[in-house]
C-alpha cells in the first residue's frame, strides 16, 4: 500500500509527512507505542508515556455522498452516515487507510488480517495456525469509516474468560488452563451497519380472546380460549437505525452473536492510531451483500413492530402479519471496525474459538467437552442413585 500513499497524494514530500505522522513512535524512548484501552490514548509499553489521539474529521472528499440519516444527529467526532449507492460505491469508496499496510492470509482458516507495513504476524489470531503469509493481491479494500475503541484491556479479557470457562462443568483442565490474558489476541472485526427510513402497507389479522365456561362429561366446571380473528390493513412507519452486519465470513452467527451487542454509536472517525498494536480483519461481505442480509433482518423486525402496533391499536390478544409491501428511501450505511479479543483452543483436533467483546466484556464462543469429566459425573450419578435406592428404596 506503500505505493498507493504515493499515488493518491502525488506528492513524497506529504507522503512522508504522512508517514511520519502514523509511526506511533514515543516521543521519550523511540519505541512503538500501542492503543490503551484504560485510557483511550496511545501509551509506550516500556516507559509508559502517553499520547493523545488527535481527532479526526471525515473529509468531503474520502467518503461520496456523505450525509447524517434521517432522525439522527450527527455526534461529534463520530463516522458520517454515506449514502448507499450499491452501484457505486465498491468502485468509488475510500481506500487510505491513513498508514501503508499489507494483508496476510491464513492458509488454514482462510482469514485475511489487514496489519501496519512493519508488522510481522506468525500465528492466525482466529485458529492459531503459524501458516500465515502475506497476500500478494490487497484487492483495494476499502478502508473504514469509523472505529469503535478498545475499553477492555488484555488483561481484563483474560480475567473475564477464566471465570467464564472456569464455570464450565466439563471443559478439560487445559483449556482452563490456556485462560491466560497473553493468549489473546485484540482484532478489530469489519462490520456493515446501516440506516433507513422505512414505510409499510400491510396486511394481516387481530385475534382477540374469549373465556367460555362449561361443563365437560363428568360434571366438572372448565374453562377454555375462544380465538376469534378479524382482518386488518394499516400503514407502518419506522426509522431503521444502526441494523448490523458482519462483514466477516470467518465466523459463524451464533458465535458473533454470544457477544453482542455493541455500541455502535460510541464510535471515532477511523484513524490509524487505534489500530496500534491490534489486528483488523479485511470485509469478505461486500456492501451489496451486507445490505441483502440487513434487509432480510429488517423485514423480520419490522413484521414484530407490526404485530404489536395491531395489537395496541385493536387491544388484541395475538396478530399476523400476511404481506408487507415495504419502501426504503435515504439508506445510509457506515463501515466500522469494532473491538473483539480472540483467542483459541485445539481439543482432539478440533479448534475451538473463544471471544471477549472489546468495548462490553461479554464472553462467547463453545467450549469444547472432555469425554472423561462426562464419563466420571454418568458414573457418580449412578453411584448417588445406587446410594439412594439402598436407603430409601426398601421403605
Amino acid at each position: 500500500m506503500a505505493e498507493q500513499v504515493l499515488d493518491s497524494v502525488g506528492d513524497l514530500k506529504d507522503a512522508a509527512k504522512l508517514m511520519k505522522a502514523t509511526e506511533k513512535k514515543c516521543p521519550s524512548c523511540g519505541a512503538a507505542m500501542e492503543f490503551d484501552a484504560a485510557s483511550g490514548k496511545l501509551k509506550c509499553p516500556y516507559c509508559e508515556t502517553e499520547v493523545e489521539i488527535p481527532a479526526a474529521v471525515e473529509k468531503e472528499s474520502d467518503q461520496p455522498g456523505e450525509k447524517v440519516g434521517v432522525g439522527q444527529v450527527q455526534k461529534e467526532g463520530a463516522a458520517k452516515e454515506n449514502v448507499l449507492d450499491l452501484d457505486k460505491i465498491e468502485e468509488d469508496g475510500n481506500r487510505d487507510w491513513g498508514t501503508a499496510t499489507k494483508v496476510f492470509n491464513c492458509k488454514y482458516c482462510g482469514a485475511e488480517i489487514v496489519m501496519d507495513v512493519n508488522s510481522l504476524s506468525t500465528t492466525c489470531p482466529y485458529c492459531g495456525s503459524n501458516h500465515v503469509t502475506e497476500a500478494t493481491d490487497d484487492k483495494g479494500t476499502l478502508s473504514p469509516g469509523g472505529v469503535v475503541p478498545f475499553r477492555i484491556s488484555q488483561q481484563q479479557a483474560g480475567e473475564l474468560f477464566r471465570k467464564w470457562i472456569g464455570a464450565k462443568l466439563f471443559a478439560p483442565n487445559a483449556a482452563k488452563k490456556s485462560a491466560k490474558a497473553e493468549s489473546f489476541q485484540g482484532i478489530y472485526l469489519p462490520y456493515w451497519t446501516f440506516d433507513a427510513q422505512t414505510e409499510t402497507d400491510y396486511i394481516g389479522e387481530y385475534g382477540i380472546d374469549t373465556t367460555e365456561h362449561y361443563t365437560d362429561s363428568d360434571g366438572n366446571d372448565c374453562t377454555r380460549t375462544r380465538t376469534d380473528w378479524y382482518d386488518t390493513r394499516g400503514h407502518h412507519s419506522e426509522f431503521i437505525d444502526d441494523e448490523l452486519i458482519c462483514a466477516s465470513k470467518n465466523h459463524t452467527e451464533s458465535f458473533l452473536k454470544s457477544i453482542e451487542p455493541f455500541n455502535t454509536a460510541d464510535n471515532k472517525v477511523y484513524s490509524p492510531e487505534y489500530l496500534s498494536g491490534f489486528l483488523a480483519e479485511r470485509y469478505t461481505v461486500p456492501l451489496t451483500e451486507g445490505w441483502n442480509s440487513a434487509t432480510k433482518q429488517i423485514e423480520y423486525d419490522l413484521k414484530n413492530s407490526i404485530c404489536r402496533e395491531i395489537e395496541a391499536i385493536n387491544c388484541a390478544d395475538d396478530s399476523k402479519v400476511h404481506k408487507m409491501d415495504i419502501v426504503y428511501s435515504n439508506m445510509t450505511y457506515k463501515y466500522l471496525l469494532l473491538p473483539v479479543w480472540m483467542s483459541s483452543f485445539t481439543f482432539n483436533g478440533k479448534v475451538f474459538q473463544f471471544a471477549v467483546n472489546g468495548q462490553t466484556g461479554k464472553v462467547g464462543g463453545k467450549s469444547p467437552v472432555s469425554p472423561w469429566k462426562v464419563a466420571l459425573a454418568i458414573i457418580i450419578g449412578i453411584i448417588v442413585l445406587i446410594i439412594l435406592f439402598n436407603l430409601f428404596g426398601g421403605e
